[in-house]
């Protein structure tokens, strides 16, 4: 079902994410929780080196009945753009309209790691989203590219449709690279409104300069969340994961437009212990979910306003207690 607040502007969905530091065991019971739960949407990380996705998708879709399973994302390098195709198509044929495909740059250092760094990334993403969508749309490919090189490949099986297949980026050039090339772009945990709506602004850069300035962009956005009738304890349980964000020092793209990337570097210098210690609570309130549930509805309906059709909500703490205190506190208030 769609969620939808008394005063929001249209439809919007909230979803839930299994964490891949969760074990694959404990999938099948979430996942069906969430779908009882009322939930629009769940969705399922690639991150290196746990779970595979592809299997942990086609599992969850298996064993619930019609809420939608997206995968945010697979890194775009590390997989054959073929195969991709051929494990998405099948996905696709067996749940219909249920399968919510994604690919990112994937982590740097992970994509060295595994010998899969490409010559460009942003080439990289462009070449196998393009060639997977063709190969979606049923098109036979010939192509040789920096990273993809196909010669007179077709599906036997290709989907009804091409789904929005969704760019998980979060810079400039990859925002406008999403605009061009794809459907959809997911925005990772700590966007802010203000961010979601500058990087609107670059993917609508992307859609006007491919002449689809006035076709339709799905944008999910992935935020951290904890909510609690004590309005200290959730944000004593949010705390530690944005220090963690600020104190790495990959927040950048984050804190550019909301004008904080100057002092979160000052407040970084001090190290983690201090971040924590001296972290504002409105910088949390900015970079997550966070408070009572009047609370968090609002900064949810405001990540909306922004122009998020997803909600995708990422628990910091165990999944059965978080699922408890969404159920009980917050997915009421947008009955």
């Amino acid at each position: 079902m769609h969620i939808r607040g008394a005063c929001m502007p249209s439809d919007f969905d909230i979803g839930m994410m299994f964490r891949c530091h969760n074990p694959p065991e404990q999938l099948i019971t979430f996942v069906q929780q969430v779908e009882t739960a009322g939930f629009d949407e769940v969705w399922i990380v690639e991150d290196c080196f746990y779970a595979g996705a592809v299997a942990s998708v086609a599992t969850a879709l298996s064993h619930t009945e019609s809420i939608p399973v997206g995968l945010g994302i697979m890194p775009a390098v590390v997989r054959n753009a073929a195969f991709s195709a051929m494990e998405m198509a099948a996905l696709l044929r067996l749940f219909p309209g249920r399968f919510l495909p994604g690919f990112g740059h994937g982590v740097t250092d992970w994509m060295k790691q595994i010998g899969a760094f490409p010559k460009s990334q942003l080439t990289a993403l462009e070449e196998v989203t393009t060639i997977v969508r063709q190969l979606l749309a049923g098109e036979t490919v010939t192509f040789s590219g920096q990273t993809v090189s196909l010669d007179d490949v077709k599906l036997d099986f290709p989907p009804a449709e091409v789904p929005v297949i969704s760019l998980g980026v979060r810079g400039p050039k990859s925002l406008q690279l999403a605009g061009r090339v794809t459907d959809g772009t997911l925005l990772s945990e700590y966007s802010s409104a203000v961010y979601i709506a500058w990087a609107i602004e670059q993917i609508k850069q992307g859609q006007q300069a491919a002449g689809k300035a006035d076709e339709p962009h799905r944008v999910t956005v992935y935020t951290f969340c904890a909510v609690d009738e004590n309005r200290e304890a959730a944000y004593v349980r949010m705390r530690p994961r944005v220090a963690e964000g600020i104190a790495s020092g990959q927040l950048k793209s984050y804190l550019d437009p909301l004008g904080l990337t100057e002092a979160a570097n000052e407040l970084a210098a001090g190290g983690l212990e201090h971040v924590q210690r001296e972290l504002p609570d409105e910088w949390v309130a900015k970079l997550a979910v966070v408070g009572t549930p009047e609370e968090c509805k609002a900064s949810i309906e405001a990540l909306v306003y922004a122009g998020a059709d997803s909600v995708v909500l990422v628990p910091v703490e165990p999944n059965d207690r978080a699922l408890h205190k969404y159920m009980r506190l917050l997915l009421p208030l947008f009955d």
